[in-house]
């Protein structure tokens, strides 16, 4: 399998403390009525970090569900702790979802040989597509071409990466390294276009969960090598992708969200609102954008 396109790292939307089911699965299908090619829930944008394994579960479920097989659900199942990465891709499988994204281990910061034995030991316990997340910004490690290189030879689930170190060098070391018929995904809205030149297959997008189409169709533009349109709508994102990271993610997404009338605006602790005077830079990105 090959993952390709615009996914949106999915908001997971909460009313009084809980999953607002409702809330999500009308999210999900605004998404793919908007040309959306992919989704991802449970990742660092769905806040997945203070779910717990029940409702880790449940909310991949409903994705599935509410998705009913018009595009790949990538569900993130990844962790620092071996076995709770198994435990969680293994919800990803019985749920039907068609991958797993997962994160290398953060924190502990194991050595490139405990890399490939972390990925070798899942792969025993599930068999599914798997996308290594490498964010060093969150995780303390970056995820070396060559160490990938390793983890793919040793594990014929990886069939892809999403690359998140903005480091358009180590993606072009990356898809030569691994070749043809390997995802390279950016984790980065700044880098979609510079990524999907160097022969990348996409993004894993957070400004997608305000503006679907746009990203959707900046993929579809390239793939059809109009160059010119990909470029424009390169451009008309980027002060909304800004705007996406005024404070930490997800923080100004799902209040973007929220005063878009999609969800309600709630996040879990130790997030919190943002403060008034990025709230109102916000507002005024949204404003100019046309989605308020």
């Amino acid at each position: 399998m090959q993952f390709s396109g615009a996914f949106t790292a999915l908001v997971t939307p909460f009313k009084g403390g809980e999953l607002d089911e409702d809330a999500y699965r009308t999210l999900i299908e605004w998404q793919i009525e908007q040309g959306i090619n992919g989704v991802v829930p449970c990742g660092t944008t769905g806040e997945s970090a203070t779910l717990s394994h029940a409702e880790h579960g449940r909310v991949i479920r409903i994705c599935v569900e509410q998705v009913a097989g018009r595009v790949p659900v990538l569900a993130g199942a990844g962790s620092n702790n071996t076995r709770e990465a198994v435990e969680l891709t293994r919800y990803a499988k019985d749920a039907g979802a068609d991958g797993a994204l997962l994160i290398t281990p953060y924190y502990n910061k194991p050595t490139p040989a405990g890399l490939v034995e972390h990925f070798k030991a899942i792969a025993r316990e599930v068999s599914l597509p798997f996308v290594v997340y490498n964010v060093p910004g969150r995780t303390a490690l970056n995820l070396a071409p060559e160490t990938l290189a390793r983890i793919r030879k040793a594990v014929p689930e990886v069939v892809g990466v999403k690359e998140a170190t903005g480091d358009l060098k180590q993606v072009s070391d990356i898809i030569e390294l691994m070749g043809p018929g390997f995802s390279v995904l950016s984790g980065d809205d700044f880098t979609v276009l510079p990524l999907l030149a160097l022969g990348g297959t996409g993004v894993i997008s957070v400004v997608s969960n305000v503006v679907p189409a746009s990203m959707a169709a900046l993929c579809a533009a390239y793939a059809r090598r109009d160059h010119e349109q990909a470029q424009a709508l390169h451009f008309q994102m980027m002060p909304l992708a800004r705007a996406m990271f005024f404070e930490t993610n997800p923080i100004p997404v799902k209040t973007s969200l929220a005063l878009m009338g999609r969800i309600a605006l709630e996040l879990r602790l130790p997030l919190v609102e943002m403060v008034p005077e990025t709230r109102a830079r916000l507002e005024g990105v949204l404003k100019a954008a046309g989605l308020i």
